[in-house]
């Protein structure tokens, strides 16, 4: 069954609910992601950019972000 995600972008809410980790972690997780996809601080990171990096896939992911 393919999900059109209702956006792109990852927040740290999205990999708290996902990872079960604290707020300020998951903050940490998408500053290591920016960091070793060469993006500024402010930037966005895209859903897809999280799986990647965090080895799941995009089918598990999907149904918990809202």
């Amino acid at each position: 069954m393919n999900q059109v995600p209702k956006r792109v972008c990852i927040y740290p809410k999205d990999i708290q609910r996902i990872t079960g980790k604290s707020y300020r972690q998951s903050t940490r997780i998408l500053n290591e992601i920016r960091k070793s996809l060469r993006k500024p601080k402010n930037s966005l990171v895209s859903i897809e950019e999280f799986c990647l990096h965090t080895g799941l896939n995009i089918e598990h992911v999907l149904p918990l972000i809202d």
